[in-house]
């Protein structure tokens, strides 16, 4: 059973940084990649920013700039570092974890860490 647990959401004044961690159960090279969504309410979950499993990394445009994704595999952890924080960054982010087998994708998830920036 694969467990993720994020960490570090909270509220965060416009401009401000926060530093976003998810651990895994197991090892995470089992994993073909690892990445962030969030969803603001009334909205759909978006992608934010993924790594794969050979540290190729990618981020939607509206955090290109900002936020950085990277693993720490000898931890079983992904990070999420966001700067320059906007109020539309506002959201419930969740952890993700993608494991393919033959014909089969396999999608894991954390429970979720809310992001809170004012202005």
């Amino acid at each position: 059973q694969v467990q993720l647990v994020e960490s570090g959401g909270g509220l965060v004044q416009l401009g401000g940084s926060l530093r976003l961690s998810c651990a895994a159960s197991g090892s995470i090279f089992r994993f073909n990649a690892m990445g962030w969504y969030r969803q603001a309410p009334g909205k759909q979950r978006e992608l934010v920013a993924v790594i794969s499993s050979g540290g190729t990394t990618d981020c939607a445009d509206s955090v290109k700039g900002r936020f950085t994704i990277s693993r720490d595999n000898a931890k079983n952890t992904v990070s999420l570092q966001m700067n320059l924080l906007k109020p539309e960054d506002t959201a419930v982010y969740y952890c993700n974890a993608v494991e393919r087998r033959p014909g089969v994708r396999y999608d894991y998830w954390g429970q979720g860490t809310q992001v809170t920036v004012s202005s």
